[in-house]
């Protein structure tokens, strides 16, 4: 973070915010080997016009290169690229077909609202609605003579083509067993290693955690083993994990994450009470994420003092966990599943209502004010809308600020390069160097789009157009202006719908986490197996979806103030929400051990829902 950037106003103070952390060079390594081959081969063959368009399908899939387990990332990177393969060919379509300046603005205005709305089901669905758009606007205002087909097939070839390299191409060693002095895995198959690090990093978060209790530092150690278990979660849910686990190494990793749950469930509890714990509380957990680096058996476990509820818990679960490293196998565990109709009714919500008219008003709008201009490259003005008007790239007015000052950058950048670089060979190796840099230029909004203004750049004027870098900061500083007019006008819709949806989510899952806990303590007796696993899993949706309440939270907290005043008071739901399910494991614990609830711990929970009745 830039120094004193937590001085400024929250909405200053977030375009200044940068990400940190290692340089992922594994990703690094893909993007190079990604775009520019591509395009290098379709100027090989005399194909130019194709090489852009898979270079584009694997620059886009780029974006959702993250961090994670090989099988994870074929649905992250394959759903969205195949939603952009058909806007590609919708757009094609309706540029042969479709007449006249107002009915295409408004067919992708009507295709707005529908990506827009869906984009509010996750992550992935967002990533794939603005897969569609862009590539619709390509589609229909990229000048190219080969049919929709051709240029649909070819954009998914691109984005196929990173899925293959993430399949194919080992990702780098862990780090250095301090046992062997080797690298970490090395003589192990390198297609779970991703996974293995999910499910290590897990196990050290529930370290981390132990060492804070007592400590102010535990409320942020709670939230990141939250992370740590969500990645974990979904690293192990990809394509054929998810049904069956196809050899033994898959099968110890599945039980090696279900044996992670109760350290868990017990080091919240011992959060929750405060009380500080001796040093060695944490070696435990931490001797087992050694294990897993390692590949060797975890061997003795330091025992905590059983001298309550939720150290014996820890115990109870160091025990279940070394025998789960040592011998143990499970079936993969399973994430929040949503059919159809919970996919529609996430849609039809409030935040996929919010979402939805903003992105068809934006997308519907720049589409309409660029053709009235009759500009040569008028889809820049939809494209660079549709990344504009996304909330998962930071509040509105940093976006438009990094959006602005990052294409201002590239497209200098990029006339001084076009200046003296050899063409085409120049530009193809402009194209392959920003795509190995789009993985670090992530952290920060500005220099993505400084990265991706130099790339398209470069595409355009390979595939045989002029150099268009003052086209560019116009197209993008009308964007911007856009973006900006419609982000403020009065909405027939309900104002922070989104973290409505979210927070909704958080407080129907608490209440369900609590029923299963309360419904265990009527009966009287310990929970038996089915009834702490059902318990763990309710334990899991309900910390997850508080984390997203609480993203999107800090994101409405960041805007301009006439924008955060619709989430005025979520923050203090979503503290009340936390506090909840906090002491619901404290007392999920007690419940194991004694097979009733504590009187103090059920007034504290009759407290807080209290306490969210009213500041709901």
């Amino acid at each position: 973070m830039i120094p004193r950037a937590a001085s400024l106003p929250p909405w200053l103070g977030h375009a200044l915010r940068t990400q940190r952390g290692p340089v992922p060079w594994h990703s690094v390594v893909r993007g190079a080997l990604a775009a520019g081959p591509l395009l290098c081969a379709g100027v090989v063959a005399g194909r130019v016009s194709l090489g852009v368009v898979a270079a584009l399908g694997a620059m886009l899939a780029g974006f959702n290169d993250r961090p994670g387990g090989r099988r994870v990332a074929v649905r992250r990177l394959g759903l969205p690229a195949l939603a952009g393969a058909g806007g590609m060919l919708f757009g094609a379509y309706v540029a042969d077909r479709v007449g006249g300046a107002y009915l295409l603005p408004l067919l992708f205005a009507v295709l707005g609202l529908a990506a827009g709305a869906f984009s509010a089901v996750g992550p992935v669905a967002s990533a794939g609605g603005t897969q569609l758009l862009v590539a619709a606007a390509i589609g229909a205002g990229m000048p190219l003579p080969e049919p929709g087909w051709q240029l649909a097939l070819f954009f998914l070839a691109g984005a196929a083509w990173l899925i293959l390299l993430r399949l194919l191409l080992p990702s780098p060693s862990l780090s250095p067993s301090p046992r062997t002095g080797a690298a970490a895995g090395a003589a192990r198959p390198y297609r779970l290693d991703g996974e293995r690090a999910a499910v290590r990093a897990a196990y050290e978060a529930v370290a981390a955690l132990l060492d804070a209790v007592g400590t102010p530092r535990a409320p942020a150690r709670r939230a990141a083993l939250t992370a740590a278990l969500d990645h974990a979660q979904d690293a192990l849910s990809g394509p054929r994990l998810r049904r069956h686990a196809g050899s033994a190494a898959e099968r110890r990793l599945h039980a090696q994450y279900l044996a992670v749950l109760p350290l868990g469930e017990a080091a919240t509890a011992l959060a929750w009470a405060g009380v500080p714990l001796p040093e060695r509380a944490g070696e435990g957990p931490r001797r087992l994420a050694a294990a897993i680096r390692d590949g060797v058996p975890c061997g003795p476990l330091p025992a905590p003092a059983r001298s309550g509820a939720g150290l014996r818990a820890l115990d109870d679960a160091l025990l279940h966990a070394a025998e789960a490293f040592d011998s143990g196998t499970a079936r993969p565990p399973h994430g929040r599943r949503r059919g159809p109709l919970d996919v529609l009714r996430t849609a039809a919500g409030p935040g996929g209502r919010e979402y939805g008219v903003r992105v068809a008003l934006c997308f519907g709008a720049s589409a309409a004010v660029a053709q009235a201009l009759h500009h040569p490259h008028w889809y820049w003005l939809p494209v660079t809308a549709v990344f504009l008007v996304k909330p998962d790239l930071g509040p509105l007015v940093s976006r438009v600020l990094c959006r602005a000052l990052g294409t201002v950058i590239g497209a200098v950048l990029f006339a001084g390069l076009a200046a003296l670089l050899p063409k085409p060979a120049g530009l193809v190796a402009v194209v392959a160097v920003c795509g190995a840099l789009i993985p670090v230029a992530t952290r920060h909004f500005a220099a993505q789009t400084a990265v991706v203004t130099v790339l398209v750049l470069a595409l355009v004027m390979v595939g045989g157009e002029p150099q268009a870098s003052r086209g560019r900061i116009g197209e993008t500083l009308l964007a911007c202006g856009i973006v900006l007019l419609v982000g403020h006008l009065p909405w027939p819709v309900q104002r922070g719908g989104r973290v409505q949806d979210r927070l909704s989510a958080a407080r129907d899952c608490a209440h369900a986490y609590l029923r299963h806990v309360l419904s265990g303590a009527r009966d009287g007796a310990p929970a038996g197996a089915e009834h702490r696993a059902a318990r763990w899993a309710l334990r899991r949706d309900a910390y997850r979806t508080l984390a997203e309440a609480r993203t999107a939270i800090d994101l409405a907290a960041a805007e301009l103030p006439t924008l955060a005043k619709h989430s005025a008071g979520s923050e203090q739901v979503a503290a009340t929400l936390e506090r909840l399910v906090d002491t619901t494991t404290a007392c999920a614990v007690h419940v194991d051990d004694t097979g009733r609830l504590p009187r103090r711990h059920a007034e504290r929970i009759d407290a807080l829902l209290a306490e969210l009745t009213t500041v709901a």
